[in-house]
């Protein structure tokens, strides 16, 4: 358990074993000569999994993935040099999707810096302002009382990575030579001497710490023309999060706008005032005004609709924000109130006789009864016309797979047309499919790692344009290290379709090289480089089929080729018309 062959191997055995005695439960290491202390203790370690990633950019997206579905922090090892600024692009998003990551990045000793050593930067504050808690250890001392030093930065390190909000933690290690598992002689005195059980007697996982209690303002709420928004959300408990906003919703009589990308549509019998085409109905100018609430309670994140938006800025109505997180997630700058609790301690607290007597004794208010019918009009023309579609369009794609996947499957849902899609057609049902997503930055970078890592030890979807994976081709590369399956929905439609939705594309000189940017490539041919499964999809019949059934292992590409221009024009006629 604690390595006294040097040391470098004492230090680094106690960091590792204080952060298992913590919980942590995997290690995503990226190869390089001095970190090679820590990786040789996490890589012996027998209850913590480690994964080896070359590329530092497709292991900082694969941890953060890991930390999306598990809830808990995912460990990062590199080298030093430019090796922790490839982790840059996931920490960012870790920061602002608040995913737990803790960063290890190996460092020389100080009499190596400034000085022309090779592979050596100033490490120290690498990530700005972006971590929760970030430090430099001291040098490696084989003393007992700088042991339990170390003992409790690592603790740190597991607790701030956590609360009061997850993130990130990034700690410098600098290493002096030797860096190999070499003998040291002296250290046996102390191997003696070492008590493991007194030592980490006061180690042990952290309890969740529960949200601080909010009385609920009813009394306002009450008899309101009111409307729940279930915004961007990855809850570790989806059907907790769903009923909680459901018991919300049948207090107050509120429909309630449901974002693709939280798990509420896919728990819709839970809600019987769900509404999933909201975007398609405030698209017709007469129904958003007959529409205007007096209240708004916001549940996480604002979805992605502009057209909800564009909606909630014009109409500027007193706004209440549900989330656990101590943020400003009012990017409109309206009037909210901000309640810092989770939506599932608030369902809690509801009075029990109060709630009951509402669901007994009071009909759903007109309003909500009127976003209802709505609902029902424009889900029932929205479905019959992508049912009638036979031709290969990338928002049908969305469609089928909120009907089609299997039970509980993990999908991560990739940034720009994906998300938009997801937001127009999925689907309300009972499938209770885990949607995920990176919203944080928006970003593409990491589209493939971050799925991978959220498919780990499962059977997961990855829905994606061609330009996001193409983006981060060297996800492949964790193929023979994989657990589980992954299959992607591949859009191909050469280029960013997302664009073909902005005003710049009417500015054709510059719009096809500069900004829809179309690729070649031939992505038959890239599979068969990583040895990963490709079919190229031809008809929805066969679609359906290869998603009912997932496989239990490997990666396989779903291609789908599109007309960009053409499914562009398609949505921009018929959003509108289907409420």
């Amino acid at each position: 358990m604690i390595d006294f062959r040097n040391v470098n191997t004492l230090w680094a055995s106690i960091l590792v074993e204080t952060l298992y005695r913590c919980g942590l439960t995997m290690a995503v290491i990226c190869p390089g000569s001095r970190s090679s202390p820590l990786t040789v203790t996490f890589a012996n370690h027998p209850h913590i999994e480690t994964i080896p990633i070359l590329d530092e950019r497709s292991a900082a997206f694969f941890a953060l993935g890991r930390a999306k579905k598990t809830g808990l922090p995912t460990t990062l090892v590199c080298t030093s040099g430019t090796a922790g600024a490839n982790f840059y692009p996931a920490v960012i998003e870790a920061k602002e999707s608040c995913i737990p990551l803790i960063i290890f990045t190996a460092d020389r000793p100080p009499e190596l810096r400034n000085c022309h050593a090779g592979q050596t930067i100033d490490q120290v504050k690498l990530y700005g302002n972006l971590p929760n808690w970030q430090c430099e250890l001291a040098l490696p001392e084989a003393g007992l009382e700088m042991l339990r030093y170390l003992r409790q930065n690592m603790v740190q390190a597991w607790t701030q990575s956590l609360f009061p909000v997850p993130g990130i933690v990034h700690i410098n290690v600098p290493f002096r030579e030797p860096l190999a598992p070499t003998l040291q002689p002296e250290l046996a005195e102390l191997a003696t001497k070492f008590d493991v059980q007194d030592f980490f007697n006061a180690v042990a996982s952290s309890p969740p710490i529960k949200p601080p209690y909010f009385s609920l303002p009813l009394a306002t709420w009450q008899n309101q023309r009111g409307i729940i928004i279930a915004g961007l959300a990855q809850p570790q408990n989806p059907q907790n999060y769903c009923q909680a906003i459901a018991s919300l919703a049948k207090l107050l009589s509120f429909p309630v706008l449901a974002e693709a990308l939280s798990p509420v549509r896919n728990y819709a019998p839970l809600n019987p005032y769900l509404i999933s085409t909201y975007d398609a109905i405030l698209r017709q100018d007469n129904l958003a005004k007959q529409l205007l609430p007096e209240i708004v309670i916001q549940i996480g994140e604002l979805p992605t609709s502009k057209q909800l938006r564009n909606w909630l800025h014009n109409i500027n109505v007193q706004r209440w924000i549900i989330d656990s997180r101590v943020e400003n997630f009012d990017p409109l700058h309206g009037k909210t109130i901000h309640i810092n609790s989770s939506v599932e301690q608030l369902a809690q607290n509801i009075d029990s006789n109060q709630e009951k007597f509402n669901q007994e004794k009071i009909q759903p208010s007109s309003y909500c009864q009127q976003w209802c019918q709505l609902e029902a009009e424009t889900r029932k023309k929205l479905d019959s016309t992508l049912e009638s579609i036979a031709e290969i369009y990338e928002g049908k794609a969305s469609w089928l797979l909120s009907r089609s996947l299997p039970t509980a499957t993990p999908i991560y849902i990739a940034n720009s047309m994906s998300v938009r899609n997801a937001e127009y057609f999925w689907q309300p049902s009972n499938s209770k499919v885990t949607p995920y997503f990176s919203r944080g930055a928006n970003g593409i970078d990491g589209t493939l790692s971050t799925a991978l890592g959220i498919a780990y030890g499962d059977a997961g979807v990855l829905l994606t344009g061609d330009l996001a994976l193409l983006h981060d081709t060297n996800g492949f590369l964790i193929h023979q290290k994989f657990q589980g399956h992954l299959t992607i929905i591949l859009i191909n439609n050469n280029g960013g379709g997302i664009f073909e939705m902005l005003p710049i594309a009417n500015f054709a000189s510059e719009f096809e090289e500069y900004f829809a940017t179309p690729q070649s490539v031939n992505f038959a041919q890239l599979c068969a480089t990583y040895n990963v499964e490709h079919r190229l999809i031809q008809n929805w019949q066969e679609f359906e089929q290869l998603l009912n059934n997932l496989p239990t292992t490997g990666i396989r590409v779903l291609e789908l080729i599109c007309d960009r221009q053409k499914d562009a024009a398609w949505l921009k006629s018929n959003l509108a018309q289907f409420s």
